[in-house]
């Protein structure tokens, strides 16, 4: 089934997560301010929440609506992705990844080997301000989303600054963020703050069940009950027995467990595997993998050294690996950090670095 998970409220007048009803309907009773800090765990919405306050904010329905209504011409135009007076800024991978460009934006292949930027930039923040001084087109006033506002680099959040204190009438300013913390105090501090709570696992599981996501409590704990990162999971194949063949799997080194993984999802995983495999060690419960299939005597030395090499490489995990000798590398350092204790090798000192292309 195909869920578009930033989507606007449509002619249904459905929210495309039904979670987000009740924390909509406070976070527009209980706004004041004209600048809004949205702090939601990752995988918990904060993108199609704020979207939909954003298209409240803008709807033309009568005023008091709980919700955006779906079907006036304002809401129409979100939802189309070109209201004029809603400006959404994404980092460019995050803009590639949903298809939603900057009109300044390149083609994809037009800047050469250039990688696209992880961050919001300077020169695209004024740009974003530069359109909210401009007259409102439908009259409702304006709206300025920046999503996530963690990945604003000191010049962007500084350029930020006054118009986040002092916007033009009428302008809203809407930033998200997964910690406030790593946020600029003179950015926290002009924002009302409003927090998004995660999805209740009983909607949480649910809502994947309604997907066709078979066994979802697997992938939710595997998930620390982020329901939006188990969807994604899910899409991307991994459903809740190829899950649980992993510890087994990676215990014998057969990394072909991995089959057509990324390398950031590899990480992500064996970073799981080796939390609880040391939680077991001693004496503590698994939180992502049943603990039947964890092993129960590995060495706690051992696995503290796996785990940081794990680190080390997932620092990098953007490097352009030879991905499949990655892999098999780490596989294999995991193997020899779950074996017994009695006969535990210390973590493959093989060099992952010369594995770079």
């Amino acid at each position: 089934m195909v869920v578009d998970l930033v989507g606007a409220v449509g002619d249904s007048g459905e929210l495309p997560l039904p979670w987000l009803a009740e924390p909509l309907a406070r976070a527009l009773a209980a706004q004041r301010g004209h600048a809004l800090l949205l702090h939601a765990s990752a995988g918990a919405g904060a993108l199609p929440f704020a979207i939909a306050l954003a298209q409240a904010w803008l709807c033309e329905a009568e005023a008091g609506a709980r919700r955006p209504c779906g079907h006036c011409g304002s809401c129409r135009l979100v939802h189309a992705r070109v209201h004029p007076d809603l400006q959404v800024l994404l980092p460019e991978t995050l803009r590639r990844e949903l298809e939603w460009p900057l009109a300044e934006d390149k083609p994809e292949g037009e800047e050469g080997k250039r990688k696209p930027s992880r961050v919001i930039r300077v020169d695209e923040v004024r740009r974003l301000i530069d359109r909210v001084y401009m007259t409102s087109a439908r009259g409702r006033g304006k709206v300025a989303l920046l999503h996530p506002a963690d990945v604003l680099n000191q010049q962007s959040a500084n350029a930020l600054l006054k118009t986040l204190e002092e916007p033009p009438p009428g302008t809203r300013m809407l930033l998200t963020t997964a910690d406030p913390a790593l946020l600029l105090p003179t950015v926290r501090s002009r924002c009302q703050h409003i927090a998004l709570p995660e999805a209740p696992h009983e909607q949480a599981a649910a809502w994947l069940q309604a997907q066709g996501v078979d066994a979802p409590e697997v992938l939710l704990a595997a998930c620390s009950g982020r329901v939006l990162d188990a969807w994604a999971l899910a899409q991307a194949g991994v459903d809740a027995r190829a899950w649980a063949a992993v510890p087994r799997a990676v215990a014998r080194g057969q990394g072909a467990v991995f089959s057509g993984w990324p390398v950031p999802r590899v990480l992500d995983t064996l970073h799981k595997l080796c939390h609880d495999a040391m939680a077991r060690a001693c004496g503590a419960p698994a939180r992502f993998f049943a603990a039947d299939d964890l092993p129960a005597t590995a060495s706690m030395a051992a696995l503290a050294g796996w785990s940081r090499e794990l680190d080390r490489v997932a620092r990098n995990d953007d490097h352009p690996w030879q991905e499949a000798l990655l892999i098999d590398a780490l596989v294999q350092a995991a193997a020899q950090a779950l074996a017994p204790a009695k006969r535990a090798l210390p973590p493959a000192t093989r060099r992952l670095d010369t594995l770079q292309r």
